[in-house]
């Protein structure tokens, strides 16, 4: 019976260590990237398209649940042609990056999916052009006849360029599901960005699916 018990203990603990080893702790570090669109909320609906976004980062894991990323993120957009037409503009772009630090809120940090609070504020420069089609004269070679030659190709030419770098602040969440038994995850968020432009703020909604390791 105590050989049986002994044994029994053994199979018990081993099986633990095993279990409590496949668990992968967070890493001192942690590094994102990913992209996907954006959407204009608040004032910008309406004036802009859906576009699309960039983000990466880095930051450290100061408790399991608790971490702190320096992030950049970049998006663009169409000038909607409503908005357009309205201020007699033949076409136009948006886009916006910002350098942010980025308190994260983890609530299952040791399991394969994991939900999490992400916000923090920065440094935003917005840029919004106002541009018409053009054709621009580039030169081409035929490597057959040893000739270069011009070549008509399509593009914008610009008729104004507004930029301007303010502060901002941004807020959302979003889910993690982790690849294996190691650190790698991949990730999707929504997160509100507002810029404190003059007149009226400018935000935008990223969402964003990518890597973080």
């Amino acid at each position: 019976m105590l050989r049986k018990i002994t044994l029994l203990t053994v199979s018990f603990l081993t099986g633990f260590s095993i279990a409590q080893a496949q668990v992968a702790e967070p890493p001192r570090f942690s590094f994102d990237i990913g992209g996907g669109f954006s959407k204009p909320v608040d004032r910008l609906e309406g004036r802009l398209d859906t576009g699309w976004n960039l983000q990466a980062g880095a930051g450290i894991n100061i408790l399991p649940r608790l971490g702190i990323m320096g992030q950049f993120m970049y998006t663009e957009s169409g000038l909607a042609q409503p908005y357009l037409q309205s201020i007699n503009q033949p076409d136009g772009n948006f886009r916006m990056w910002g350098l942010t630090v980025d308190p994260v809120i983890r609530f299952n940090p040791h399991g394969h999916v994991d939900f999490y609070l992400i916000g923090g504020g920065g440094v935003y420069r917005r840029t919004v052009e106002f541009t018409r089609p053009t054709t621009a004269t580039v030169v081409a070679f035929d490597p057959l006849f040893g000739l270069f030659f011009p070549v008509g190709i399509p593009a914008n030419e610009v008729l104004g360029s507004f930029s301007t770098t303010r502060p901002g602040l941004n807020g959302g969440g979003g889910f993690s599901v982790r690849l294996g038994n190691g650190n790698a995850k991949l990730f999707a968020e929504a997160r509100y960005h507002r810029m404190f432009t003059e007149g009226m703020s400018t935000s935008v909604l990223p969402v964003t699916f990518g890597l973080r390791w």
